[in-house]
């Protein structure tokens, strides 16, 4: 599956910019610019987390913007800006990048325990 949206003026939501994104189930491709083109893609298993954001005008425009927190270096948060189908490109990002993160066993674990260093000292 794939999903190929361009950002959108928020008035009225017409797509008159030069902005391209194309999500896939390995990477996030943005493409900007009319006479300097810029491509900027990102792995997918690179996507730590993403958020959707709706302000009152992309509602009423029925757009959302999806950002994404990633690991890469070069731009560690990716913004999909006034883009429509906002929320099933979240969920399609989110369900790809565990399944990518998985496919490559490079899924980080949060360590949560309770005590201290100095509690790990006491034990031997």
């Amino acid at each position: 599956m794939e999903f190929v949206e361009r950002k959108r003026w928020l008035f009225l939501g017409l797509p008159f910019t030069f902005t391209k994104y194309t999500i896939k189930e390995d990477l996030i491709t943005i493409d900007t610019g009319l006479l300097k083109t810029v491509e900027n893609d990102c792995y997918m298993y690179k996507v730590q987390d993403v958020q959707l954001t709706a302000t009152l005008m992309e509602k009423l425009f029925r757009l959302g913007t999806v950002i994404c927190f990633t690991g890469d270096t070069t731009d560690p948060r990716l913004e999909l800006v006034h883009i429509k189908n906002a929320r099933a490109v979240k969920d399609f990002i989110l369900e790809m990048s565990e399944a990518a993160r998985l496919k490559r066993r490079t899924v980080n674990m949060l360590d949560i325990g309770s005590g201290d260093m100095a509690d790990l000292d006491d034990m031997q």
